[in-house]
């Protein structure tokens, strides 16, 4: 049996140690289209404040989740923060409507962004920015100097990027360092095989979106109603699921720092279970080979 992974941790920006178990805060926006407000503000405060009781540092957002509702809600329930929690946003896409969603890196636009980020989360510097998607408007590198130039003025602590191929990492690790890669990743999707293995190698932060198989803009795992060699090794650790699917990505590699997302607070507690469960060397091959 390998050992629990429940206190393992990881170094962002070999400097802000995590707990490798996170939580992304998208769903904590309006419907449909994650676009404006919680609806149950109060209880989205409710849910934020039990994730750090729970032992939770590291939370994603970005301003396109609102937009900037997200941030908004994040800063109303947990200002003044704990000392070691990490807020990480996103920036580079302007979302006037649900359905309407632009990639903007120019550098007027991530400039704006970061500013908004900071009023907003009530912070004097962003502990990581992470660049949405690329704009293909926009020269890739150029983002990435905008933002090398926001953290040489110190409003970004460590810069990471999103949606992104192998090669436009490399060119970004040659204007400024990288601290972490977030594309999507789970079980089911393994199509960034290679940017993960890359990034463990580097030593930088991999942090998969759409961990348990869920689209971005639709509610709903399909992991949670798997069959099969996944609902087997759940039944033996008297597990769901879901949490064999996170269990399994944090076997995957020592980098990958998870951001489940879920709105009930029954739901982020199962989640947290994930980080205790051991699995054995043969249950890990038989889940990769799935």
């Amino acid at each position: 049996m390998t050992q629990s992974l429940f206190s393992t941790t990881f170094n962002l920006g070999g400097d802000l140690l995590i707990n490798r178990l996170g939580y992304g805060a998208m769903r904590l926006t309006g419907q449909p289209g994650n676009f404006g407000p919680y609806a149950d503000w109060e209880g989205g405060k409710q849910l934020l404040r039990r994730a750090i009781e729970l032992g939770i540092n590291f939370i994603d957002t970005a301003e396109a989740y609102g937009p900037g509702t997200n941030e908004e809600i994040i800063a109303d329930a947990l200002y003044p923060y704990a000392t070691d929690l990490v807020i990480a946003t996103k920036g580079g896409i302007h979302k006037p409507a649900p359905d309407n969603i632009q990639a903007d890196g120019s550098p007027e636009s991530l400039r704006r962004g970061v500013e908004g980020s900071l009023q907003r989360l009530k912070r004097e510097t962003i502990d990581l920015y992470q660049l949405h998607r690329p704009d293909p408007k926009v020269p890739f590198a150029k983002s990435i100097q905008t933002l090398a130039a926001l953290r040489q003025e110190g409003k970004i602590r460590h810069i990471g990027v999103s949606n992104v191929t192998l090669d436009q990492i490399k060119e970004a690790q040659e204007i400024v360092p990288i601290a972490s890669v977030q594309n999507r990743f789970s079980l089911l999707d393994r199509s960034h095989e290679a940017i993960l293995d890359y990034t463990t190698a580097q030593t930088i932060a991999f942090i998969p979106y759409g961990s348990l198989g869920a689209h971005p803009l639709r509610r709903g795992a399909p992991i949670a109603q798997a069959e099969g060699i996944l609902a087997q090794i759940a039944q033996a650790h008297s597990a769901n699921p879901t949490q064999i699917a996170l269990t399994w990505l944090l076997h995957r590699a020592p980098n990958m720092l998870l951001i489940p997302g879920t709105t009930t607070i029954t739901h982020l507690e199962d989640n947290i279970k994930a980080a205790s469960i051991s699995l054995s060397e043969e249950e890990i091959a038989q889940l990769q080979a799935l």
